[in-house]
C-alpha cells in the first residue's frame, strides 16, 4: 500500500503464514458490550504456524538465510508460542533450531505436552534455564551462538517474541490487511477503530503503532499487558518503535508518551497463571462465539477488555478490532484447571 507517492520500505519476507487472516464479528459480545466487536483472526495463520508470531518470522528467517545462517537460537516460556512457531519454520527451512526456555527446574522439566511437545517432535534442541538463568537471557543467548560458532556453525539470535525492529514489520503488514478489512465495513476506514491486543514481549504492540502511522489507518492501538508494567513497555515498545525509524528512515512522528498506550492491571497471578476469571471468560467466548482464547496472552487480554468496557462502554469508542493472537496449544497444559469450568 502506498503513502501517497511513497511505499512502505518492507525488509525481504519469506511467504510461511497463512494470510490475509479475516476479521469476524462478534456479534453476541457486541450486543452485550454495546460496541461493534470484531475480531482479526490471526489464530488462524496456519496450523502448526498458528498465532502472531509467524508474522515476525518471515521477517527474521529471511535475515537469516540472507545471512548465510545454518542455525536459529531464541528463547521463551516453557510453553512458548514463539519458541514452537520458530522451530517448526526453522525445521521447514532446513535450518537448525535451538530454545532456551525457562522453567523452575532445569533438572526436572516440565512434562511434554502443548508446544514442547510440538517442540520435540520437529528436533528442537531444548536447553533449560533457570528463572535466575533467563533474566540473564540476552548473555545466555550469546554463550549458546559462541558455543556454536566454536562448532562451525553459523547461528542467527531471536529475541524473545520476535520483538525487534525486524520482527515489528510482521504487524506493520497485518495493518495493511486491517485496513482492507476494514474498508469493506459499514462506516468504512473513516470510522474511528481501536485496535486491542495482548503485549507480552512487545514486538506486535510496535508493529501496531508504526502500521498505523505507516498506512494512514483512523486507528487507536491499545496493549492489555500480559507481564510486567505499563512503565516497562513504554521502554521496551519505545525502543522497538524508535530502532525501526531510524534503522529503516521512516519519516515518522513519534513519541512514547504518546503514541504507546497500554491498560495495565490485569496481569493477575503472573505471567502464564490464569485465575479463574479469566478462564471463566474463555468459557464465555468460547460458548457464545465459538473462539479459542488461550490463557496466557489473548484470555487476559480479552478479559481486560471486557473489564474496561463493563466499567465504561465508551472507553474504546462504538468499533473495535480485537486482534486474536493464538495461542490454541497453552489451554491443553491447564486442562486441570479449566476442567472445573466446565
Amino acid at each position: 500500500m502506498a503513502i501517497g507517492m511513497k511505499k512502505i520500505p518492507y525488509p525481504v519476507r519469506l511467504n510461511l503464514s497463512r494470510t490475509p487472516t479475516p476479521l469476524e464479528p462478534l456479534s453476541r459480545l457486541s450486543e452485550k458490550f454495546g460496541v461493534d466487536l470484531y475480531v482479526k483472526r490471526d489464530d488462524l495463520t496456519g496450523a502448526d504456524l498458528t498465532g502472531n508470531k509467524i508474522r515476525k518470522l518471515e521477517f527474521l528467517l529471511a535475515d537469516a538465510l540472507a545471512g548465510g545462517c545454518d542455525t536459529v537460537i531464541t528463547c521463551g516460556a516453557a510453553q512458548s508460542n514463539h519458541a514452537r512457531a520458530t522451530a517448526i519454520a526453522a525445521v521447514r527451512l532446513g535450518l537448525g533450531v535451538r530454545l532456551l526456555l525457562r522453567t523452575r527446574d532445569p533438572d526436572n522439566p516440565p512434562p511434554l505436552e502443548g508446544n514442547i511437545l510440538l517442540d520435540r517432535l520437529v528436533g528442537a534442541e531444548i536447553v533449560w534455564l533457570t528463572f535466575e538463568e533467563y533474566g540473564r537471557r540476552a548473555e545466555m543467548l550469546a554463550a549458546e551462538a559462541e558455543s556454536l560458532r566454536n562448532s562451525g556453525k553459523t547461528p542467527y539470535l531471536i529475541p524473545e517474541g520476535g520483538s525487534n525492529a525486524m520482527g515489528a514489520w510482521g504487524y506493520v503488514r497485518a495493518v495493511e490487511e486491517l485496513a482492507f478489512d476494514l474498508a469493506t465495513l459499514p462506516g468504512a476506514q473513516e470510522q474511528p477503530t481501536t485496535i486491542i491486543h495482548a503485549t507480552g514481549s512487545g514486538g506486535t504492540t510496535a508493529g501496531l503503532i508504526l502500521g498505523v502511522k505507516l498506512v494512514g489507518l483512523n486507528a487507536r492501538v491499545v496493549g492489555i499487558n500480559v507481564c510486567n508494567d505499563r512503565d516497562y513497555f513504554l521502554r521496551v515498545v519505545g525502543d522497538i518503535c524508535q530502532t525501526a525509524i531510524d534503522t529503516y528512515k521512516l519519516e515518522l512522528p513519534f513519541s512514547p508518551e504518546r503514541d504507546i498506550e497500554i491498560v495495565d492491571g490485569y496481569v493477575g497471578r503472573g505471567y502464564g497463571k490464569a485465575g479463574s476469571e479469566e478462564l471463566s471468560l474463555i468459557r464465555e467466548v468460547a460458548r457464545s462465539e465459538g473462539i479459542l482464547l488461550d490463557p496466557v496472552y489473548t484470555g487476559k487480554a480479552f478479559y481486560g477488555m471486557s473489564q474496561e468496557l463493563q466499567r465504561n462502554p465508551e472507553v474504546f469508542g462504538g468499533r473495535i478490532v480485537f486482534v486474536h493472537t493464538g495461542g490454541l496449544f497453552g489451554l491443553f497444559p491447564m486442562a486441570d484447571q479449566i476442567a472445573p469450568l466446565l
